[in-house]
């Protein structure tokens, strides 16, 4: 992916980098599936907390290439299953995570003993961001 430019990235960080509903797309024989899922922002990247036996998964682990959409952005990525949220080398973005979603993190929805409870990475690879008439494509 081509390097967001410093103010393209400010606006993402700003507009995403807390807890943001997404649509993310992936495909299974040729059919397109679109769900909405809460997801954090960083660096080029979106991280979303899932099941690892869900149907986004099972397509992810197909084929990697997804879709999402949020506030006057569209982007396509590569889907990666980080593993288990709980996993020592998660840390770092688990935090992040858990601060990003404190409102509903801990409702009983996600059960964090269950090794597959894990974190979906989306690698972003190229995308358009539009913001107060400023077009940003990457």
């Amino acid at each position: 992916m081509k390097k967001l430019n410093q103010e393209a990235e400010k606006i993402m960080t700003e507009r995403f980098g807390k807890d943001t509903v997404i649509a993310l797309a992936t495909v299974e024989d040729g059919v397109p599936f679109v769900r909405n899922v809460n997801a954090y922002y960083e660096d080029g990247a979106f991280y979303i907390i899932t099941y690892a036996r869900s149907n986004k998964m099972r397509q992810i682990e197909k084929n990697p290439a997804v879709a999402i959409a949020g506030e006057w952005f569209t982007a396509h990525g590569r889907g990666a299953n980080l593993g288990w949220f709980g996993k020592k080398e998660n840390g770092r973005i688990a935090e992040k995570l858990k601060s990003a979603f404190a409102e509903w993190i801990d409702n009983g929805h996600n059960n964090f003993e269950d090794e597959n409870t894990i974190i979906l990475c989306v690698k972003l690879t190229d995308g358009l961001l539009l913001s107060h008439g400023t077009r940003y494509e990457f």
